[in-house]
């Protein structure tokens, strides 16, 4: 499942966040390349251990726990630290694959690579290309959105990030283990929530459908979920 969450960040938190991101120096992005990446990639990114990086992630962080969207389609399990990358004129990432797993120097900590994340930080009318571009069974999907958009997709896929051609884009990336690894199985659970909060809309919190409903999603979690 690839889904487009609108105002993650607010335009002007947006704006604030990649102004003070582009005051830090940056470094080679092929410093969280696996091996097959760092052929196909050119761009540059915020070193993770700096300071701007990590006040960067708390605001990334904060935001993600306050999308129900997010929260619903993910069910995190645990997210790996937000990075963030930006691509000047000339500067591209090929075709590639997330890695399977993830391992975070700085904790100790590794996590399976469930689902992907790109939150889009530049206004789209400020630059060319850099389309973040995703392949999966139905088809080839270019993906480009206002600042402040995530977009989530399975880590599986085959994806890359078109040359920009004009300006500059800014975004946060970041990987996730799910708390539910099979996508299909994770997507019915969100297509479920989705259903049961517009029910709950309508008819009520409290009406015996809408809780035997509630009752059956919360159930197919725990059969599903992975400690």
């Amino acid at each position: 499942m690839m889904l487009h969450i609108p105002d993650v960040l607010t335009s002007e938190e947006a704006a604030d966040l990649r102004a003070r991101l582009l005051a830090a120096p940056w470094v080679d992005g092929n410093a969280t390349s696996g091996a097959g990446a760092a052929q196909a990639k050119r761009n540059r990114q915020l070193p993770e251990d700096g300071e701007a990086a990590r006040a960067a992630q708390q605001v990334v962080s904060s935001a993600l726990m306050e999308s129900a969207t997010f929260l619903s389609a993910a069910l995190p399990h645990t997210i790996f630290p937000p990075l963030f990358n930006r691509y000047g004129v000339g500067e591209t990432f090929g075709l590639h694959v997330d890695n399977a797993v993830r391992y975070h120097a700085a904790t100790g900590a590794r996590i399976r690579t469930d689902l992907s994340a790109t939150l889009f930080l530049t206004p789209p009318e400020e630059y060319d290309g850099g389309e973040l571009i995703v392949e999966d069974n139905s088809g080839t999907q270019s993906h480009k959105y206002p600042a402040g958009s995530l977009l989530l997709y399975p880590s599986t896929t085959l994806h890359r990030v078109a040359e920009v051609t004009r300006g500059e884009r800014v975004s946060c990336f970041l990987w996730l283990q799910s708390l539910v690894a099979d996508n299909a199985a994770r997507e019915m659970l969100f297509d479920l929530d989705t259903s049961v909060q517009a029910l709950s809309a309508d008819r009520g919190a409290t009406d015996h459908q809408v809780l035997k409903l509630t009752q059956l999603y919360h159930n197919l979690v725990r059969r599903w979920a992975q400690s």
